[in-house]
């Protein structure tokens, strides 16, 4: 492969690499927690929005706690979904990149 056809090949896996860095940032991520909860997070990690389910009650201020801790459970869940399905998307261009550096 002579240089400039190398050089056009890294040229579209950049493009690539970005559209799939773009369309991770725009997929909003769904992360749960004791059936309670539920949160929508974009790829970019910036929180859209917070779901309590209608038969949760509070009742004192351990239940308030409760809560507090299954918003933060299922953040922390819809962030390990966003991080394996980078990871997964990505894989395939870092792979590239290591070996780009061999040249």
């Amino acid at each position: 492969m002579n240089q400039q056809a190398l050089l056009k090949k890294i040229k579209k896996m950049q493009e690539d690499m970005v559209t799939t860095q773009q369309e991770i940032e725009t997929t909003i991520f769904e992360g749960t927690a004791g059936g309670v909860i539920s949160v929508e997070v974009w790829g970019t990690k910036e929180i859209k929005g917070v779901s309590i389910d209608e038969s949760f009650t509070i009742e004192g201020s351990e239940d308030i706690e409760m809560l507090q801790d299954m918003i933060v459970s299922a953040c922390n869940n819809a962030y390990q979904i966003i991080d394996k399905t980078t990871k997964e998307k990505m894989e395939k261009y870092n792979a590239l990149l290591q070996m780009g550096g061999m040249f």
